[in-house]
């Protein structure tokens, strides 16, 4: 049984930050943060974290690591500089998209240094992240989940375990492949729509209300396609491409072919090369539409 005393926490981004400011303000011991932006830092501390000059420094004086990082490749560059540490953590979970095999390789690379590993990646908007109420899918055995539940409890209002090691990966990937799918088709709709003489918030209003209506169409269709509105520093084209290749990856393993997920992964590359590299991923229906022209990605 692992016993948490202490907390670490790295990556504190646009979703990193509102996460460790709910460990700091829920979890009743000592949470101890690193990031290579001092600001964000700074901001911790205010909150009641603890700030640490290196991951290794974190690391020897925490029980659990937490981390919310780019990808896999510096999921991996942490977790070699955590071994590292004078006092290596007990517990490591990885709160970031990571691709699934090179997940699994890690926990059973950390395991042989007697480093638990859960992965734990995340799925809804900064603001669900700072109101704590995220869609946290995880990988683990039944007694690990349950010993790092009340944690993403802080951080999450649906915590679910999806089986062991990775499974928490390929369902936060799978639905994210999803949610792009679901926003080029929703780009469709609206373009066909409006060329049809409807008006879109008015399109969609109605389809809510029928057997079309979904999370995507309330969210991103209502909120982003329908005002146009993408701005930048919400979950850019270039985020979206990376867990679409991560959808593709999966499928490639499975030794499947996937064609909507592959022709929205190229809109979305296609998107990028538009220049629509950190405006938010609904930002794709300027293509769909035809008033940005496509260049080659």
């Amino acid at each position: 049984m692992v016993k948490i005393e202490t907390i670490g926490f790295v990556g504190l981004g646009v979703m990193g930050e509102p996460m460790s400011a709910n460990l700091v303000r829920k979890a009743g011991i000592p949470v101890h943060v690193y990031d290579q932006n001092p600001q964000a830092v700074e901001r911790l501390v205010a909150a009641g974290g603890i700030a640490e000059k290196s991951v290794e420094d974190l690391g020897s004086k925490v029980d659990v690591v937490f981390l919310s990082l780019p990808s896999i490749v510096q999921v991996e560059s942490v977790c070699e500089a955590l071994l590292r540490a004078p006092r290596v953590p007990k517990l490591i979970v990885d709160m970031s998209t990571s691709e699934v095999a090179r997940t699994r390789v890690l926990a059973g690379k950390l395991a042989d240094a007697g480093v638990l590993f859960v992965d734990a990646p995340v799925a809804r908007t900064k603001e669900a992240a700072v109101q704590g109420t995220l869609f946290i899918t995880v990988g683990a055995t039944k007694a690990l989940f349950d010993i790092v539940r009340p944690l993403l409890a802080h951080m999450g209002s649906d915590v679910l375990h999806c089986g062991d090691t990775g499974c928490g990966q390929v369902v936060k990937i799978l639905n994210n492949i999803m949610v792009f799918m679901t926003v080029n088709a929703l780009s469709e709709v609206l373009t066909i729509g409006r060329r049809a003489g409807m008006d879109g918030k008015e399109l969609f209003d109605a389809l809510s209300k029928g057997s079309a209506d979904s999370f995507a169409l309330r969210n991103h269709g209502m909120k982003s396609l329908v005002p146009d509105t993408f701005p930048e520093k919400v979950f850019p084209v270039e985020y979206a491409i990376k867990d679409a290749s991560l959808a593709l990856a999966l499928a490639d393993q499975a030794g499947f072919e996937p064609h909507i997920a592959r022709y929205t992964h190229d809109l979305l590359c296609k998107t990028r090369a538009a220049g629509f590299v950190q405006n938010y991923h609904p930002a794709l229906i300027q293509l769909v539409d035809g008033r940005v022209p496509i260049k080659a990605a």
